[in-house]
Formats: structure tokens, sequence, C-alpha cells
């Protein structure tokens, strides 16, 4: 098997840290160069924790780095702003895009669409790369189809900058693709703090927690008469998003198309 060469940006991140291990201990991955907003020219092995890692340049313009290292996959594990941008570079240069970043428009995903219609490649955006996440939106889709009265709880540390998180969102419109639009509680129902009753998406209720401690967690509460239903998440460290990384990377190889969530490409 030919190795997959990679490009990794965000690497000094904790998600990039973790996806940096996976790709330079997977033997058909190699670890082509990394992308970084600080070190540009140096070695990744000059870099504090890398020092095991040689031979991997570091970039701090993505222009540059698709010009002149040859590459398969970008993994992108920074912001939505950056993520964007590196996206679009990189499938302009033939670059397939493995992008773990939330917080994308609707806007953005159809601008991401379009390029993969017209280059012919792949590339996943995935709100969350946890199979175990994956299959809990999965399930909440099959619950959805008989419980119509739903809430969701998402929890994350307080560094997390967008809110409801990506996962929440995507819960919600796969819940909303299988469920009649309703609006929940009473319908006199009033908030006497603003945001009490959380955001709305389709009558369904979306609650953000922010506290250090957190990972990632997230609860999809279902109701009805005489009984509740509750299927949760929890990511307790950063190493439990590799899986899904690795099979993204490894099934973006074979895509000439565009893929926003994981379960897309599961079994």
């Amino acid at each position: 098997m030919n190795k997959i060469k990679i490009i990794i940006a965000g690497p000094r991140g904790r998600m990039g840290t973790e996806a940096v291990k996976l790709v330079t201990t997977t033997n058909h991955f190699e670890l082509a160069a990394v992308l970084d907003h600080k070190y540009d020219g140096m070695m990744l092995s000059d870099v504090a924790g890398f020092q095991s890692i040689s031979n991997v340049p570091i970039y701090t313009d993505i222009e540059k780095c698709v010009q002149e290292v040859e590459a398969d996959v970008l993994i992108d594990l920074t912001t939505p702003e950056v993520g964007m941008y590196h996206a679009k570079t990189a499938l302009e240069h033939n670059v397939r895009p493995v992008v773990g970043t939330t917080g994308f428009t609707k806007e953005n995903l159809a601008e991401l669409e379009a390029i993969c219609r017209e280059k012919e490649l792949g590339c996943i955006i995935a709100p969350n790369f946890a199979i175990g996440a994956v299959l809990m939106m999965k399930f909440s889709q099959l619950a959805a189809k008989y419980f119509h009265d739903v809430e969701i709880i998402e929890m994350h540390h307080d560094q997390k900058l967008d809110a409801p998180s990506g996962t929440a969102v995507k819960t919600a419109e796969m819940i909303s693709a299988v469920r009649e639009t309703k609006k929940q509680g009473h319908p006199n129902e009033k908030e006497t703090l603003t945001g009490a009753r959380g955001a709305d998406y389709d009558g369904m209720h979306i609650h953000s927690v922010r506290l250090p401690g957190l990972i990632a967690h997230q609860q999809v509460l279902f109701g009805s008469d005489g009984q509740t239903l509750t299927i949760r998440h929890d990511s307790y460290n950063r190493a439990s998003f590799m899986s899904g990384v690795k099979v993204a990377v490894e099934t973006v190889m074979k895509q000439n198309n565009f893929v926003y969530g994981l379960e897309n490409i599961l079994d």
C-alpha cells in the first residue's frame, strides 16, 4: 500500500498533537509537513514536544506549503475562518481536505461542495470525529421517528469558541430530517430570563454548557407520555477523536465528492 502523504494544520493544538501522533504511528500514513502560525522555515523536530519527528517542515503559508510539498490529504484542526481558507486552497492544489473544525456556515459548506464537484475531489467536514458521537447522532435520528419532543444538551470545555457545538447542530439537522416541525413546551411559555430555554432549532431546544474540566459531551433527551429516553456520548480525552480522523483520511482518498458528517461514510 502506498503511503498517504499528509499535511496537518494546527499541530501544536490539543487535537493537532493527537493527530501528529496518529499520522506518525500509522504505517500507511506519512507526515509531509505541518502548518502553524509560528516557526516558519523550521523543522517540527525543532519544536518542544516533537523532537523525535524528523524531516517534517513547518510552514505558515498554505499556498507555499502545497506548492512545495507533495501531499494527498490536509488534516485541518484550526478555526472555522482559517479552516475554510485552508480547505479551499488545498482543493485548488488537488489536496483532499479532512476538516475537524466546527462553525462552518451553510454558505461555506455549499462553496466547498461546488469546488469538490468542479475538481472531482473528495473533502470531508466532520463536526465530530469520535465514532461514538457519530453513533449517538445516528441513534438519535432513529429515536426521533418515535419521540417528537427532544432537547439537546451539549457540554464542552470553556475554551470552545462556537455555541452551540457543530455536533449539536448536526444532531438537530439529522433529527429534523425525520421529525415534523413541532413547537415544544407550553404555547404560552415565557422566558423570565432571556436564553433560559436555549437555542431554538425547528422547535427543538439546544442548550450549551461551557466549563473547565469538560472535554466534549452531549446528551439528547426524548420525552413522551410516561417515558423518557436519553442518548449520551462522552469524550474524556482528544485521543477519542483519532479513530474517526483515521477513517476519514482513508476514505477521502477514495472519494470525488463533498461529505459533511462522519455518519455518511460509516457502514
